[in-house]
Formats: structure tokens, C-alpha cells, sequence
């Protein structure tokens, strides 16, 4: 099975909603031949969005992960290609998505640019160091522009774009684009479904603008370049094809440019050129800087090189649930190789776990597979215990790669079955569902026992409970959406807490002396710093401190949500030395942090959102004025081609439902994008009033 890696891509696809992902990928599997016809996301039948929710929305909901081939230069490439939606509400897919890729395509549409959601993936590409072409989709629609496109990535994502196409005509008039590099004109021919293309030379009314722009993409990619800098003074012409390839290869990988295409999937043009921009611009695994880890047992840093002669190390990012098969683990192997049946080590569980079997991806189907080997991606089954980011790896060298980060839910519903036969098959039911979904989670009220989910928006919610529905056939009641609120302290105590227990035989002591306040700048959760001199407080009970702060953060003071975060400085304490045990110290550190956090000025804390909205210039005056009675925050408000288009910060709590009073003032006309952005301290008089809404709720039940 082994192949040559320089012939491997791992891809994402990744855009705004609507720009055309997933019309894309349709034709790329079209064009490689692994569909023999084409899938249409309106229709319904878009291979890659093959869940039922999916083809009833017209919205990929979930990654899908599919394997291609495409010959290029008498050479056969594979591309592993991995789908991610769009919509907010399944950032989670894109993320854990791009931790596992080597390369990406953005997708931009040729009318609305760079939108909220381009920025959100693109940022998550930064964050990974990611890097990517981008491909300016819909060149037919009414309104579509590919210089303005440029505009919108220099300025809104702060990237380097260099064009390598140009298109020739735009809306109705888009025929075919014109290569910069070659510097020839293609057109597709639509009898052949645009499989078919004839290769010509530029259009007389282009030959000034072409010129242009191959001469800004050979400076563009020259001044990096002291040697291709050298010939480009010396004469511009003498620089072959290969060499200008070559040296946006190289800036791409570098995340120094950006090489921009341009078409229109679903017109079906342009699509074969960005098969080719993949293996000519895009990172094989031997690319990308090998992947690095901690030894668990020893914590010692450990590199694994993409080689099947390495140790075997994979990073789970996905776990879906089949009916059939159970639990099922899509993974990334950095190194080595794993046959089926083989025994490997998850080394964040410290347990070992037998794979049963291995398969190759595609959409919902799946081929078995007797090996797989360093820089392919794949799925297999016959784990006991497995979540996502967790390591695989040799038993006789494991390593613990970098798990992957997730956002935190924002909106809560409340959930029950409508029968009680349903009751121990709806927590089985919500724990599978968790298990797939990091941000999706599941908690009992400790006050009215309900079971209470959580997610990062109401269609990300409303979608799980349609599945809750189709695939596990449990009928719900739900209450109103309600905002996961969050509390933290903004001021500093100093507090000392003596726990001790004497029950006849070995009591319990422990006494500590800590300083809490509200953690620095940036810092999530449990911020924690030990400053006990001396030993008078042993290392083993300090652990257990930490460990009684932690768990007691999941659980507020002022209504029981989760605190922020929180700073915990040990000052001093004292130990007996039959009493004392860890136990005692957890529950000292549990009894201070409540005691503590009363004496300090409480807070709420909320969602806020960035709302962006594109409106026809006549609403905006109704549609601000809106906003500002929900306590929105405008930041920007930009004029698009006879549109406005307003960015705005608004408390998640003031927009459910937003989109359907959006419509009522706009005339159905206006448009919304919506994602989290931060959490802060919710207004004193509203503070009240919910404190006041929430315990009378608990005292109701």
C-alpha cells in the first residue's frame, strides 16, 4: 500500500455559508470519476451532505470526509478532501477539521466577498497555520465582481492575495477565465457538463489587463525570491512556467500569499483548474513541520516524522455512531502505519484498544481497508472508550499529540421524553450524541432535576433534537431556548478556610489560607498559583486544593452557573499528620471557594454576539433602530452596490428568534449572519431582574 506522500493532499474546503462548498466538491468528485453523475445541494442528492436534515436544508451539517484521484502530468494524485460547513453553529466541524489537514480552499462568492463566517475559518486556518488557496466561486451571479473580491482579502483578512486567473466576463457574460501563468485563455464547453474545455489565446479586450497582472503575480512572488528576483530584472521573459509554480509553491506553504482562482462550480467552470492548483500549490505531508508530542509516562517532548518506518501515532478528531458497527473513529496518522486487528495504545486514556477494522471514507459509505499508513486519513471501529483528540499510538512509544479546543455552548434548552418508556433511552440517546459533538453537552439541574442540553446556537440544538427524533425515535418536549450564562468575581479576597472532621477513629483536617480574585486578562477557567513555602502543606494535598477549586467552579455562587474564570493563589496552611489526607484538601478548597466568592462583588456574565446583516439601503434607519432597543452595539455599517451592510455586537439573549423579525422589517429582503464573540458582565438592573426570574422559577418547581 505504500504510496509516495509527495502525492498526498489532505484538503479542507471551508467558506462562508452559501458560497458554494459543497457545490464544489460535488464537481470535483464529478470531474476525478468517483460519481458518475452530478449531486445538486437544492435537489437534495449532493453526495457529501448525505444526512437527512442536510438534503431537507439545503446546509452541510457535518464534515464529510471522501478520498480522490486526479492525474496530473502522467502523475496520479490522491486527495483526502474534507467538506466543513458553513453555518456558525457547526464551527466545531471546521475546527477540529483544519487541526488535522495540511492545506485548504477558501471559497469566496464572487458577490458578497469576504462574510462573517469567511473570517471565522480563516482565522481557525491562522490558528493552525494552515495554508490556502482561494477560489472566488458564483463569477455568473448578478453583481459578481473578482476585483472587489481581491479588495476584500487584503483588507478584511489582512492576507496577500495574488490572482493566477482572471475572469473572462462576469454574471450572464462569464465564459472562461484566462491563466496569468501560461498566459492563455480557457472556455468550457457546456455540452460536456464543462468536462471538456478549449485552450485559447487571451481575448484582444483582455491582452492589456492580463499583462498587468501576470507582471503584479511575478513581482508579487519574485521580491521573495532573491534568485527569481535576479532574472525578473535581468529579463522578465526568460521565467518558465515551472519556475513561477515553483516560487508560488513555495510562498503559499509559507503562508506568504494566498493564489487566488476563480469560477463557477455550478455552471461547472473552473473546477479542473483548482484540481490542478491543489497539486501545484497545496502542502504534501512531507510539507508541513513534522508533528510533535509529550511522552506520557516521562513528559519528555517527542517528534514523529510523516514515515510509515516511524512509530504509529494518529489524532482521533471525529466520533460518529453507526447503528451497525457502533462507535466509529475518523483519525489523521502522522507516523507509521496500523493494520487491522492490530492492538494500539490511546494514550490519553492509558488503555489499550484493539482495531477491528479499517475504512476508507467516503461520505456515508465506507471501504474496508488492510492498512493504513503516515500521511493518510481514515475511520475505524472497536473502541471500548474514545473521544475526540484523543491520541492512537505504539504501545512500546507512546506519545501524546495536542488535543484539540473547542468553544463553549452558549444557549441551553431543557429536555424530557414525552413517555416515560423513553427515559433511560433518551440519556443513552443525548450521551451518544455528546460523545460526536464536543460542544454539544448534557447536565441534570441539581435544583429541578431537568435535563438540561446545551449548544452553540438554536439550530445547532434544533437539529439534534430532530435526529434525537429520526435515529433514535424519541418523541421530546423542550423548553424555551435560555442563554448558558456564566458568573465571575471581580474583586480580590483573602480567606482561610480550616475543614476538620472527628467522628471517632481517623478524623479529617485541613487548613489553608488563599487569596481568589478574578483570573488575569485572557485566562479561561481555573487559574492557579501555589505559593506555600516552606513545605508546610505537602505537594500531594496542594494538587488536591486545586483539584477542590476546580470542580467547585462548575457550580457559582450567585444562581449556579459555571464561573468564568477564576485566579487562586495558596498563601499558607497547615497539615495534621494522621488526620490529613487529599480528600480533606479537596474539600477545603470547595468549602473556600464558596465562602471566598460570597465575600467577593459577584457578577453575571452573558453571550454577545457579532451580528452582521446585509439590508437594502430603505430599511436601515428601522433596522439600527431595532437593534439599539436590544441593547446592540453598532461598529461598523458599510455600503455594498445599493446594500448596507451593519456589524454589531449584541447580547445573544436579545436575538432568538431574530431572524424572523429581520424578515418582518425588511420585507424579507435583508440577510444574517450571527457568531459568538465574547462574554461580559450582564447590566446591574437586568442582573436583578434575572436573579429575581430564575429563583422564582426554581421555587415554581
Amino acid at each position: 500500500m505504500s504510496v509516495n506522500l509527495s502525492y498526498t493532499r489532505n484538503i479542507g474546503i471551508m467558506a462562508h455559508i452559501d458560497a458554494g462548498k459543497t457545490t464544489t466538491t460535488e464537481r470535483m468528485l464529478y470531474y476525478t470519476g468517483i460519481n458518475y453523475r452530478m449531486g445538486e445541494v437544492h435537489d437534495g442528492t449532493a453526495t457529501m451532505d448525505w444526512m437527512v436534515q442536510e438534503q431537507e436544508r439545503g446546509i452541510t451539517i457535518t464534515s464529510a470526509a471522501t478520498t480522490v484521484f486526479w492525474d496530473l502530468d502522467n502523475k496520479n494524485y490522491r486527495f483526502n478532501i474534507i467538506d466543513t460547513p458553513g453555518h456558525v453553529d457547526f464551527t466545531v466541524e471546521v475546527e477540529r477539521s483544519l487541526r488535522v489537514l495540511d492545506g485548504a480552499i477558501a471559497i469566496f462568492c464572487a458577490v458578497g466577498g469576504v462574510e462573517p463566517q469567511s473570517e471565522t475559518v480563516w482565522k481557525q486556518a491562522d490558528k493552525y497555520g494552515i495554508p490556502r488557496i482561494s477560489f472566488v466561486n458564483k463569477m455568473d451571479r448578478s453583481g459578481a465582481d473578482f476585483i472587489n473580491v481581491l479588495t476584500h482579502i487584503e483588507q478584511k483578512l489582512g492576507a496577500k492575495p495574488i490572482p493566477v486567473q482572471l475572469p473572462i466576463g462576469a454574471e450572464d457574460e462569464f465564459v472562461g477565465v484566462v491563466d496569468l501563468i501560461k498566459n492563455k485563455a480557457y472556455r468550457w464547453i457546456d455540452e460536456t457538463l464543462g468536462a471538456q474545455y478549449n485552450e485559447l489565446s487571451v481575448p484582444e479586450n483582455m491582452t492589456e489587463m492580463a499583462a498587468i497582472y501576470r507582471e503584479k503575480l511575478i513581482e508579487g512572488v519574485a521580491e521573495e525570491n532573491e534568485e527569481l528576483l535576479k532574472k525578473y530584472i535581468d529579463d522578465p521573459e526568460s521565467i518558465t512556467e515551472d519556475e513561477i509554480i515553483a516560487a508560488i509553491r513555495e510562498a503559499t506553504l509559507e503562508m506568504r500569499i494566498t493564489p487566488v482562482l476563480c469560477g463557477a462550480a455550478f455552471k461547472n467552470k473552473g473546477v479542473q483548474n483548482l484540481l490542478d492548483a491543489i497539486v501545484h500549490y497545496l502542502p504534501c505531508p512531507t510539507d508541513v513541520p513534522p508533528v510533535s508530542g509529550v511522552n506520557p509516562f516521562t513528559n519528555n517532548e517527542e517528534i514523529r516524522l510523516a514515515d510509515v518506518s516511524e512509530p504509529f501515532s494518529a489524532l482521533t478528531f471525529k466520533i460518529t455512531t453507526d447503528p451497525f458497527v457502533g462507535r466509529v473513529a475518523f483519525f489523521r496518522v502522522y507516523s507509521g502505519k496500523l493494520n487491522a486487528g492490530e492492538i494500539v495504545l490511546n494514550s490519553n486514556t492509558n488503555k489499550k484498544e484493539r482495531i477491528s477494522r479499517i475504512m476508507q471514507i467516503h461520505a456515508d459509505k465506507q471501504k474496508p481497508l488492510e492498512q493504513i499508513e503516515a500521511g493518510d486519513i481514515g475511520a475505524a471501529v472497536g473502541f471500548k472508550q474514545i473521544r475526540t483528540g484523543d491520541t492512537l499510538c505504539d504501545i512500546k512509544h507512546p506519545v501524546r499529540l495536542e488535543t484539540i479546543e473547542f468553544p463553549e455552548p452558549v444557549i441551553r434548552i431543557a429536555i424530557e421524553p414525552r413517555t416515560q418508556d423513553d427515559v433511560a433511552k433518551l440519556e443513552i440517546a443525548l450521551r451518544k450524541l455528546a460523545e460526536e459533538d464536543p460542544t454539544f453537552t448534557v447536565l441534570v439541574d441539581e435544583e429541578t432535576g431537568q435535563t438540561i442540553i446545551n449548544g452553540m446556537g438554536e439550530l445547532h440544538l434544533e437539529i439534534l433534537i430532530d435526529r434525537l427524533k429520526r435515529e433514535f425515535n424519541i418523541e421530546s418536549n423542550q423548553g424555551i431556548p435560555q442563554v448558558a450564562y456564566k458568573e465571575a468575581i471581580t474583586s480580590t479576597v483573602e480567606y482561610h478556610e480550616l475543614y476538620k472532621k472527628q467522628t471517632g477513629g481517623r478524623g479529617r483536617y485541613a487548613d489553608i489560607l488563599v487569596e481568589v480574585g478574578p483570573a488575569e486578562e485572557g485566562v479561561r477557567g481555573l487559574q492557579f498559583i501555589n505559593d506555600v513555602k516552606g513545605g508546610n502543606i505537602p505537594k500531594e494535598f496542594i494538587y488536591a486544593v486545586e483539584k477542590g477549586f476546580s470542580s467547585a467552579m462548575s457550580n457559582g455562587v450567585l444562581l449556579g452557573f459555571p464561573m468564568y474564570n477564576l485566579r487562586v493563589r495558596l498563601i499558607d496552611g497547615s497539615y495534621h499528620s494522621v488526620d490529613s489526607d487529599a480528600l480533606s484538601f479537596e474539600i477545603a478548597g470547595s468549602l473556600a471557594f464558596r465562602e471566598a466568592c460570597k465575600l467577593a462583588n459577584n457578577v453575571l456574565l452573558e453571550p454577545i454576539m457579532s451580528l452582521n446583516i446585509v439590508t437594502p439601503g430603505e430599511f436601515l434607519g428601522d433596522v439600527t433602530s431595532d437593534l439599539n432597543k436590544r441593547r446592540g452595539q453598532i461598529e461598523n455599517v458599510v455600503s455594498k452596490t445599493g446594500r448596507q451592510e451593519i456589524s454589531v455586537k449584541v447580547p445573544l439573549v436579545e436575538i432568538f428568534g431574530y431572524i424572523t423579525i429581520l424578515r418582518t422589517i425588511t420585507s424579507g429582503r435583508a440577510t444574517q449572519s450571527l457568531e459568538f464573540s465574547h462574554y461580559a458582565p450582564v447590566p446591574k438592573e437586568l442582573t436583578e431582574e434575572i436573579i429575581l426570574k430564575i429563583k422564582g422559577y426554581i421555587l415554581s418547581k
